[in-house]
């Protein structure tokens, strides 16, 4: 796949992590529920969307909404399948 341009969009969500997790969760939970919202962007050919909840002081790409069960987090994003051609 060639190298594509992306949207990076950066909502502070504040210095407390459970907090921050909750209020990440909240919107992308409407936003994932929203169908006139999910219409809109496959109208102009957006199937996917990918997104994490980083944090300045973490230098690599950490995911703060996909922990393990010792607390450690990953790097790998969550995903958002616009596609309905099943």
């Amino acid at each position: 796949m060639a190298n594509e341009f992306r949207l990076h969009i950066d909502i502070p969500l504040g210095s407390e992590e459970d907090s921050s997790i909750r209020k990440a969760k909240a919107i992308m939970d409407w936003w994932a529920v929203s169908e006139s919202a999910q219409a809109d962007l496959r109208n102009i050919g957006i199937s996917l969307v990918n997104y994490r909840v980083g944090h300045d002081e973490d230098r690599q790409k950490s995911n703060y909404l996909v922990k393990n069960e010792n607390g450690h987090v990953n790097n790998k994003k969550c995903r958002i399948d616009l596609d309905t051609s099943d």
